[in-house]
């Protein structure tokens, strides 16, 4: 069965998730809802979510951020600028993969979050993948991650596990884990400063500056204290 990333409910309602985490407020994600979408944003976004472009992107934005409406317009900057994305809390939202899977969006950014840091990630998803052969939300968040993708076994391993040894070949898997772990910390960095650079010449929205637009236009007009002057007698 395959898995669809980003999509969601929060509450009854169904949402895209663009953000995992608000900046600075790793608790909070960013969410459209689908539903109240017009038919020339929603389906175009749609068949991004389900392309290979979204499925690829770590942050459903940074897809958004490259396809257009029906009109021309960048996904992203419309859905920004009309006011159509929320703050909620991660602990609200449930991911549902596909119509047999759910899991809370807070604890799959646990994962994930864990996942990105290496070693004692993947011990980890070994350890709960073990346990009584249950789906855990770590094996959710394992194939969202790796959707489909083919694992090659390091070189010298494969049918060698006769001959290596059971420390040997853990010696081995470890190395191999630690150098992919640097390998895509510093892609990761690279891609977002590039991402970044190509977004600002372009004037498109980070997730910073959707946060502060979203938190502004939530807090109440302030009014000044005591009544207004009355107005001068034209007598």
């Amino acid at each position: 069965m395959s898995f669809l990333k980003h999509v969601g409910k929060h509450g009854e309602r169904k949402v895209a998730v663009l953000f995992r985490e608000v900046p600075n407020e790793p608790h909070m994600c960013l969410v459209t809802y689908t539903e109240l979408l017009n038919r020339h944003i929603h389906d175009p976004m749609m068949s991004c979510i389900e392309g290979s472009i979204g499925q690829q992107s770590e942050n459903l934005a940074d897809a958004l951020s490259r396809t257009h409406t029906a009109d021309g317009k960048y996904i992203l900057n419309v859905l920004h600028k009309e006011g159509l994305i929320k703050k909620v809390q991660t602990e609200q939202v449930v991911m549902t993969p596909n119509p047999s899977t759910k899991i809370k969006l807070s604890e799959l950014n646990v994962i994930l979050n864990e996942m990105a840091q290496g070693e004692a990630a993947i011990k980890k998803l070994a350890d709960m993948d073990a346990s009584l052969g249950m789906q855990t939300p770590a094996e959710i968040a394992k194939r969202m991650r790796d959707n489909n993708a083919a694992q090659t076994p390091p070189k010298g391993i494969a049918g060698s596990q006769d001959v290596l040894g059971d420390t040997a070949l853990a010696n081995n898997l470890r190395t191999q884990a630690q150098r992919m772990a640097a390998e895509a910390k510093g892609l990761l960095a690279e891609s977002a400063r590039l991402e970044q650079q190509a977004n600002e010449m372009l004037g498109i929205p980070t997730a910073t500056q959707i946060n502060e637009t979203v938190t502004t236009s939530a807090e109440p007009v302030k009014r000044g204290r005591g009544r207004p002057a009355k107005a001068k007698s034209l007598a």
